[in-house]
């Protein structure tokens, strides 16, 4: 089929070679001057690689993708000019798959997975501060000193000040204040601030439904993408007396990557995956630092190599399997459905479910229900 056979000499994603080899061309090719950044890795710091049960959760996901030329062509381009990706069209059409099939391709590692809500602000995405937890700990640390003499002991004469004066020990009440714990347990970097991190190859971020955001968000994120970092006003407070602290990150809340000077600057600007259902519209300055691609949902061909790469099955030797295509389609007409709702409806014929003859109907109403529509 041309969504396998059509290879161009310029991809990255689904190109010609390796993955590895492939990254290594990423890592080593020659971005844009104004997307050429110099954050330094940490030598201490080894960030998760293809192994693992993260690792095999994005590779199972992004393998049973199947990417049209389009949307290789765009993918390719947003790779290339080092610029987020923003994924559009209906639910279930694979926006957020895309995200896994990239990391899985090129051998990028998990996928970083930022969900987003209307409450989300940017700070959830860049770093996580629990002050609350930091006063309590200080608090408790108090309680735990020696509480000083009481009594007569408590009130010495202007002799026992002298004393202490020519060296004597001071008295536990009149110590120095207890130390406050250490800030690098109550901070982490979020998704979004994990794949700013100066690596050696660039990670992959799926910002998912953006759409769904505050107003503000949007507009928030562009000076993060332009300067490919952030500074965490936690720690750049206290650059003077502790200019390196380390921290964890949202693959691994001790993993302790150090942040120098407060400031997370990246390496190499991270393949960024922003998905929209279309429920807004974004700010030019916004889409213009996009690349954009649309995704329709799949045709029958399409479909059937979708069920043979996540199934196994080749569709269009069975008859029933090629029926329950058609099925999709014709009901996608009336509202729409997501991809996974025939991948259901086929893995239930593999198991046995539904097969008495009357079922049919119900079978269908039921696991290809309406996402949107009169009968959803």
């Amino acid at each position: 089929m041309e969504a396998e056979a059509v290879v161009k000499d310029w991809w990255l994603y689904h190109g010609t070679g390796e993955g590895a080899d492939r990254r290594a061309r990423l890592e080593s090719g020659s971005p844009p001057p104004w997307r050429d950044f110099t954050g330094v890795p940490d030598p201490g710091y080894a960030p998760p690689g293809c192994e693992g049960p993260a690792w095999e959760r994005t590779r199972r996901r992004g393998e049973g993708y199947v990417p049209d030329e389009q949307e290789k062509d765009v993918v390719n381009t947003a790779l290339h000019l080092r610029r987020p990706l923003l994924i559009t069209g209906k639910p279930g059409v694979g926006k957020s798959t895309l995200a896994y099939s990239i990391a899985s391709d090129l051998d990028l590692g998990p996928v970083l997975h930022w969900p987003i809500t209307s409450r989300t602000v940017l700070r959830d995405g860049l770093y996580l501060y629990d002050a609350i937890g930091r006063l309590q700990e200080a608090g408790l640390e108090q309680l735990r000193r020696p509480a000083g003499p009481v009594g007569p002991a408590a009130a010495l004469p202007a002799h026992g000040a002298a004393t202490a004066a020519h060296g004597a020990a001071t008295p536990a009440s009149e110590a120095e204040p207890a130390p406050a714990p250490s800030i690098s347990r109550y901070l982490r970097l979020g998704p979004l601030g994990t794949a700013l991190l100066p690596q050696d190859r660039p990670r992959v971020l799926l910002v998912d439904e953006i759409d769904k955001s505050d107003i503000d968000l949007p507009g928030d994120l562009l000076t993060v993408f332009e300067d490919g970092g952030f500074v965490i006003p936690e720690l750049a407070r206290l650059a003077q007396e502790d200019p390196t602290v380390a921290i964890g990150t949202d693959d691994d809340p001790d993993a302790a990557v150090r942040i120098p000077q407060g400031r997370v600057q990246c390496r190499y600007f991270p393949v960024v995956i922003l998905t929209s259902n279309g429920e807004r519209d974004f700010p030019p300055a916004f889409l213009r630092r996009c690349v954009r691609l649309h995704l329709e949902p799949p045709g029958e061909e399409k479909l059937a190599l979708i069920v043979r790469r996540r199934l196994g099955i080749d569709v269009e030797a069975g008859g029933e399997y090629q029926e329950l295509v058609r099925d999709f389609i014709d009901r996608a007409g009336d509202g729409d459905l997501a991809t996974d709702q025939l991948l259901n409806a086929i893995q239930l014929r593999l198991a046995g479910a539904w097969s008495a003859p009357g079922d049919r109907d119900r079978f269908l109403k039921t696991v290809m229900q309406h996402l949107t529509g009169p009968t959803a």
